[in-house]
């Protein structure tokens, strides 16, 4: 590896169903396609690692790292995780996500190795284990953002259970069997009863849907969507609608930031944001996707508990040019760094840092005379023991992914 440690960095677009068309080619400044633009991905996950420059030769992020990872690294995060860590992305969420859980790193581990004795082929359809770590994730809202996370209060959720009249025969099972016992009962539910429990209720909200008469905060509004949205309409009703009412449904302001922990069930929305996660791919769904349901599996990796929403609005430091936002995950920690013009903000790094211009223009400098103009939806990374410094002429909002020192 060369001397250098501040490099440009180019990330990778993945066009799933769900992303929108215009936000992600308007943040990098290329063209639209017909293929949708739903995450934008910066790390050295292998199934997408980004590409640096080097010396005008393109090597991939995680290429450069097997090279020599403690000079990337530093030994300390070599030594605990073996890659780096985190996978950072920008996301624009156009249609609903699915319900989703991520299991413990012991629990993936177990995962992926038993899928590897099967047989089942990374990229197979019904594989649930992508890799062997885990997936704890912190957003960072971008615009107004939506989600789902975490069962609703014990409380609220016996609100809705009396009060929406098609979820009547489910009380007494909540009353004596709890979240898991609830849960279950619906997740396993034959799609034929899926149809029939959900139908009246899709008969009445979908209208009221398509009026335009719903707020964002009610699960009615979601519901009419998911129906909306689905190829198959009120033929086959998804079971993730059950989820849409029992589930926490936030609302996160521009600059707001969610964390969630394994085993929390939750799904994106609409919106747009940043989103900081270990470096993994893996997923249990419960619902609002047409992909691979493993309900057993679901069910084994859920927390079923009450969970009251935090939101996190960040650290201020270095004199407010940068707020934290801390997260009990070992893996990540994303900071917002905005700078007025004529400030300076420098930085020593004790791991890999990956920067994103999200607004505004800036020159990055590092040692060797390294000096990297940067605009919006400019990426530059730096690696492990390396002085940096930002400056601006007219001001600029950055994103950063580290590992927390």
């Amino acid at each position: 590896m060369s001397e250098k440690k501040l490099f440009r960095l180019e990330g990778k677009v993945q066009n799933y169903a769900w992303g929108g068309f215009h936000y992600i080619p308007s943040l990098l400044g290329i063209p639209e396609t017909n293929n949708p633009s739903a995450e934008y991905w910066m790390g050295a996950h292998q199934s997408a690692p980004s590409k640096i420059d080097t010396d005008g030769q393109t090597t991939a992020l995680d290429q450069l790292i097997k090279a020599n990872p403690t000079a990337a690294l530093g030994q300390k995060v070599w030594d605990r995780f073996g890659e780096l860590p985190f996978l950072f992305k920008i996301l624009d969420v156009k249609d609903m996500l699915s319900i989703q859980v991520h299991p413990t790193k012991v629990e993936a581990e177990k995962g992926f190795a038993r899928e590897n004795e099967a047989g089942i082929p990374l990229n197979a359809s019904h594989r649930n284990y992508k890799d062997a770590n885990h997936k704890p994730e912190i957003m960072v809202a971008l615009s107004e953002f939506w989600l789902l996370h975490g069962f609703l209060p014990e409380d609220k959720l016996k609100n809705v259970l009396t009060t929406v009249p098609e979820f009547a025969t489910l009380a007494p099972i909540f009353e004596k069997e709890g979240y898991y016992g609830l849960y279950k009962a619906v997740m396993e539910l034959p799609q034929e009863e899926v149809n029939k429990f959900l139908r009246p209720l899709a008969e009445r909200v979908l209208p009221a849907y398509q009026a335009g008469t719903l707020h964002k905060s009610d699960p009615a509004f979601w519901t009419g969507r998911a129906i909306a949205n689905d190829p198959q309409g009120l033929d086959r009703l998804d079971r993730g609608i059950f989820s849409i009412y029992f589930f926490n449904i936030m609302e996160v302001h521009e600059g707001d930031a969610v964390f969630q922990d394994a085993g929390i069930p939750h799904a994106y929305l609409e919106g747009q944001n940043v989103e900081l996660m270990a470096n993994s791919d893996n997923v249990l769904r419960g619902g609002l996707t047409p992909k691979h349901i493993d309900v057993p599996e679901l069910l084994k990796h859920t927390r079923f508990e009450a969970v009251h929403p935090k939101i996190l609005k960040g650290d201020a430091v270095k004199g407010g040019m940068e707020s934290i936002y801390a997260s009990p995950a070992p893996d990540f920690v994303v900071t917002r760094i905005g700078l007025k013009a004529g400030q300076k903000y420098e930085q020593h790094t004790t791991s890999t840092e990956i920067l994103l211009v999200l607004q505004g223009n800036a020159t990055v400098t590092g040692e060797g005379g390294v000096n990297l103009p940067v605009v919006k939806g400019q990426s530059v990374v730096a690696l492990y023991d390396t002085t940096y410094q930002i400056e601006s002429k007219d001001g600029v909002v950055i994103y950063k992914a580290g590992v927390p020192a």
